[in-house]
């Protein structure tokens, strides 16, 4: 009998130490502090201009992301043997052939009235000025077949987000607009209150670049209810039966933008077919109205931080290899609405079906040093619970962040899940995963600066993105998605 038990014992000890993690821990010295540093100075630098999409700037950076991923002990994983994954970003713009006259009178486009929406659309007719209507006011009004001008209101309107003077006409816009359409207006003219006019300078580049999209993905030019903005100041315009004549044109064209795509291949015969995809985004907003004396929008924590990371982890897999591959995308034309991670999301170098999964990062570099944000980690955003076990292990292995759970709830008022380049994958059902420090009050402004990044943060941040991807690479078993998740907004 105590023979018995003993060979139990021993029988049921062999099948747990099987079953037990069988691989290598993760090579976390090979990732150094200093290289993140000298990275990020030289990417996040002046000399690239901020690095906007479609600019020479941003093929320059390119390059320079290229011959580092190289450095690094990435081998070429883009079109035709070398690191770029090209693609046309389409560019939709109020043409300047478009007129407005308000009572007979010429308004200058961009200057007297600003377009909010790329649309081709004509009417001649009358405005009705509704005064502060809010949007149920708007159903006792004899709208229908007119042009209506309205006094925004913030009112309902959430105020608690970064650069929210900057969002604030799209968040007017949308608080009117659908009930506006249904009652069958010709047009909208929102009059600013003290917030738009705050932000008037601010909205005015972001109008005349007009919107963005990527071939076979692109958004069409729609012929929808178009919005206009005028300054207070200027009310009297649209007063007393005042007319209305405008006629909008739109054009359309294209020009590059880029991914680089690098991959270090895995050590198993079988897994490496597999790949863990590695991501983050390379571009950001370029030359801009200045702020405190600046132009240049650097983008360090946005998104350079990220793409030092990656570099600082592919040092790491060249000296200590996984099982399954690691795929490492720099992202084009993020900052234009996702642009690289569609058009490689629907275009991708390597089978879809052999992507096991997604570990984006965005903005890693910034924030209390404990603190962090695992986006896709709870439901609704949710879809594959052994991924986010294996993050959650990484992070209590050694990195220890406090979650800030709230930036994943789907009433945050930032939605800052769908604002990111996980989301093409989600959508097609790749286990994801976002890692974030969050927002800061110099997100999206010339201040975001090498300088101004906190380097320990930045350093565990990698590290936890790290050793998450090393358990992805290295577990017998791929992430399994979850069942019925949907990500519509």
């Amino acid at each position: 009998m105590i023979k018995i038990k003993t060979l139990t014992w021993f029988f049921l000890a062999f099948v747990g130490f099987a079953n037990a993690q069988t691989y290598k821990k993760p090579l976390v010295s090979a990732i150094k502090e200093t290289d993140l540093r000298t990275d990020m100075f030289q990417l996040a630098a002046d000399q690239f201009w901020g690095r906007e999409a479609g600019t020479l700037d941003e093929l320059k950076v390119s390059m320079w992301l290229a011959n580092k991923a190289a450095e690094a002990g990435m081998k070429p994983a883009g079109d035709n043997g070398t690191f770029f994954q090209f693609f046309d970003m389409y560019r939709h713009q109020v043409a300047p052939q478009s007129s407005i006259k308000i009572n007979g009178s010429e308004r200058k486009i961009w200057k007297d009235i600003l377009v909010a929406d790329v649309v081709n659309a004509a009417y001649s007719g009358e405005i009705i000025h509704a005064g502060k209507a809010e949007p149920a006011d708007l159903a006792k009004l004899n709208i229908k077949g007119k042009v209506v001008a309205i006094n925004v209101s913030d009112k309902d309107v959430a105020k608690e987000m970064t650069l929210f003077e900057r969002r604030y006409p799209g968040f007017i816009r949308t608080k009117y607009y659908k009930t506006a359409e249904n009652l069958g207006v010709k047009g909208i003219i929102f009059i600013t209150d003290d917030i738009s006019e705050k932000s008037w300078v601010e909205v005015v580049p972001q109008m005349t670049r007009g919107q963005y999209g990527v071939e076979g993905l692109r958004e069409k030019v729609s012929n929808t209810v178009p919005v206009f903005w005028i300054q207070r100041a200027n009310e009297n315009w649209v007063k007393n039966n005042a007319k209305i004549d405008f006629k909008l044109i739109t054009e359309t064209y294209k020009y590059p933008s880029v991914n680089i795509i690098g991959k270090i291949e895995g050590t198993d015969p079988k897994l490496k077919d597999e790949y863990v995809l590695v991501s983050g985004h390379q571009d950001h907003d370029g030359i801009r109205h200045p702020v405190k004396n600046d132009t240049i929008y650097n983008g360090a924590d946005d998104n350079a931080s990220t793409c030092v990371a990656m570099l600082a982890m592919a040092r790491a897999y060249r000296k200590q290899p996984g099982k399954r591959s690691i795929h490492f995308v720099f992202h084009g034309a993020e900052e234009r609405g996702l642009l690289g991670s569609r058009w490689h999301a629907a275009h991708p170098v390597v089978p879809r079906e052999n992507i096991v999964a997604v570990l984006n990062g965005d903005m890693i570099g910034r924030n209390n040093l404990d603190e962090a944000a695992l986006l896709g980690g709870t439901s609704p955003h949710k879809n594959s619970d052994d991924l986010v076990r294996m993050a959650e292990e990484a992070n209590n292995e050694s990195t220890k962040f406090k979650y800030l759970r709230e930036w994943d709830l789907p009433e945050h008022p930032e939605y800052f899940y769908f604002r990111i380049d996980h989301v093409p994958y989600a959508k097609l059902g790749i286990p994801s995963l976002f890692f974030t420090s969050v927002l800061h009050h110099q997100y999206h402004q010339p201040q975001d600066e090498s300088e101004n990044i906190n380097y320990k943060k930045l350093y565990k941040m990698t590290e936890w993105m790290y050793r998450t991807s090393w358990k992805v690479a290295n577990e017998p078993e791929r992430p399994k998605l979850l069942p019925n998740v949907k990500f519509e907004r």
